[in-house]
């Protein structure tokens, strides 16, 4: 039986969810059954090496413009010489110029990827999802809640296949840092505690004593330094100002502990700016995009995901798979991986009531750094839950049966 040609139509490259699992797919469908490229339509980034070192050839289609024709005529190009007997496209630029260039070309069977709960868009946008859906085959997404967002906005619900994500587990060429080591590369060392704290009050909210500030157990203050971690593009859907507040309200204890935020986006120099005037420069962390992110997840005693709507976040899936409790809004994509009070704790979304939001998450914060004997059993049973529903191979297995089904 001769190979079924694939070709992948996304965006950019960037170390991302989607492109994760984009370059975890194109590198591990079966090489005897399917041939795999990549069109790239704006830049590459980081997962080239990846597709690069699996023998997966990718197009830099060098778009330039929003709307940009001669993109478009080179990704048609590009499918017109590799003669892909599937088009599957990922996020919005990707899915638009991809099924306009597959259709145009007369490729038999195209498959869409939205990954997200994209509240950007408008409405000309989701005219042209719409569109496009009639014209496709099916459109794949990563949870259930991706699912039902796109079909209160119009899109077919029997068109929909929800696959989850994947996570890799750590093996023998990516070894975990040593805590003492990741504690080292953030610029502190164990043992040191965070200065002494004075409040700098935010002229932006009213203060007040808040009762969750009952943490009297000495033993907790003395500890070494918890290890807070947030993995997230630095956008205004992740939250992050309230996960700065979060942690300005815990300095309040003098708690010994370290929030890294792991990311890079557009509100950066914002959120650098409220940390510094906060007076929290000594203990959250900004490190940017880092590639070997995977490696630090480890050491985390907990993660935290603040964000107000998720499609499936990888950093939740890679948290669970190394045994860290998670602590997350109480949305869709969030609900699907963490089980609430058995793998982490997941927080009602008080969208009209921010100053609750951010209690509730100091709240959780404290009882699960209180609870040593709680947070080894959820570690335990979310390292099980990874396990079992998140693999690798249960991902490119439903990828491959529904690539099948389209011959059948």
């Amino acid at each position: 039986m001769s190979r079924k040609r694939a070709l992948f139509v996304i965006p950019t490259l960037d170390r991302s969810g989607a492109e994760k699992q984009l370059s975890l797919l194109a590198c591990n469908l079966p090489r005897d059954e399917f041939e795999v490229e990549v069109a790239v339509l704006t830049r590459g980034g980081g997962f080239e090496s990846e597709l690069l070192d699996s023998g997966v050839r990718y197009h830099l289609i060098n778009k330039r413009f929003k709307i940009d024709p001669f993109a478009l005529s080179r990704l048609k190009s590009v499918i017109r010489k590799f003669q892909p007997d599937i088009v599957h496209t990922w996020l919005f630029a990707g899915n638009s110029y991809g099924r306009s260039a597959a259709i145009s070309c007369g490729v038999k069977f195209i498959i869409a990827g939205e990954r997200c709960v994209d509240l950007w868009k408008s409405g000309y946008q989701f005219c042209i999802d719409r569109y496009f859906a009639k014209k496709t085959n099916f459109i794949v997404t990563n949870s259930e809640g991706v699912k039902e967002f796109y079909v209160r906005n119009g899109l077919p619900e029997e068109k929909f296949i929800v696959i989850p994500n994947a996570v890799v587990p750590l093996n023998d060429k990516i070894k975990p840092f040593a805590r003492d080591e990741f504690l080292r590369r953030i610029g502190v060392e164990d043992s040191t505690p965070v200065g002494d704290y004075v409040p700098v009050m935010n002229p932006k909210y009213n203060y007040e004593k808040e009762t969750y500030f009952s943490v009297s157990n000495d033993e907790l203050l003395r500890r070494r330094p918890y290890i807070i971690g947030i993995v997230a593009r630095l956008w205004a859907q992740k939250r992050i100002t309230d996960a700065l507040w979060v942690f300005e309200s815990m300095r309040f204890l003098d708690l010994h502990f370290h929030a890294v935020i792991i990311g890079d986006g557009p509100e950066r120099d914002m959120l650098l700016r409220y940390r510094d005037e906060w007076g929290l420069s000594d203990c959250v962390h900004f490190l940017g995009h880092c590639n070997d992110a995977i490696r630090m997840i480890p050491s985390f005693d907990l993660l935290l995901n603040i964000s107000e709507s998720e499609g499936q976040s990888n950093s939740i899936l890679e948290a669970m798979t190394f045994g860290v409790p998670v602590i997350a809004t109480n949305i869709p994509g969030n609900r699907e991986l963490v089980v609430d009070g058995e793998t982490g704790i997941l927080v009602e979304d008080s969208k009209n009531d921010f100053r609750k939001l951010r209690r509730d998450f100091v709240k959780a914060t404290l009882m699960l750094l209180e609870n040593e004997p709680l947070r080894i059993k959820m570690s335990s049973a979310a390292k099980k839950r990874a396990a079992e529903n998140f693999s690798l191979e249960k991902m490119i297995e439903r990828h491959v049966e529904l690539y099948r089904s389209l011959f059948k």
